[in-house]
């Protein structure tokens, strides 16, 4: 089993997928990210062009391998591989979940959502960012708030008010039905 977790940045996708990785026993958490930040790297090293973005969501073989490290990650779990990541390209999103379905996977898909004041005010507690950096996180919250209204990306799960445990057992409460 696979168990998405989509949200805006600062939404407390990681904080989520931990406590779900103590409560179900076996499973293991896939963070595609630093692989996406890896190969963005290694675009500008090597002046490969498609790979020179603000976003490794971009690159191709990015989302390619999020979904062989799943499969990968399946293989030493004898429980759910949880993924925490932010999506809000329909296409990307719709391409990744085509990709582990032909994998043999049927993913469980959890979108945290909550307002933009309150993702704001999340982010502003975390460290200091460039500006660079904060005028992109700025940029891609709003999409990803607006994005995360339509259920396409998931199953909504409001974290508004609520503590990342309230979050958790939701999601867990939801699995068990």
């Amino acid at each position: 089993m696979v168990i998405m977790i989509n949200g805006s940045f600062g939404i407390g996708k990681t904080t989520v997928a931990r406590m779900l990785r103590r409560a179900l026993p076996g499973s293991l958490i896939y963070d595609p990210e630093w692989f996406g930040i890896a190969l963005m790297r290694l675009g500008k090293v090597f002046r490969i062009r498609r790979w020179e973005t603000d976003d490794f969501q971009n690159i191709p073989l990015w989302r390619r391998s999020l979904c062989a490290g799943v499969r990968l990650f399946g293989r030493f779990a004898s429980g759910p591989v949880i993924v925490p990541m932010t999506f809000s390209s329909r296409e990307y999103f719709d391409e990744v979940l085509s990709g582990l379905r032909n994998q043999g996977s049927q993913p469980r898909v959890f979108c945290l959502a909550a307002n933009l004041e309150t993702i704001e005010r999340r982010l502003a507690s975390r460290l200091n960012r460039s500006e660079n950096e904060g005028n992109w996180l700025a940029r891609r919250i709003r999409e990803c708030v607006e994005a995360h209204r339509n259920a396409h990306f998931g199953e909504s799960v409001a974290t508004e008010n609520r503590t990342a445990r309230d979050v958790a057992d939701e999601i867990l409460n939801r699995l068990r039905c």
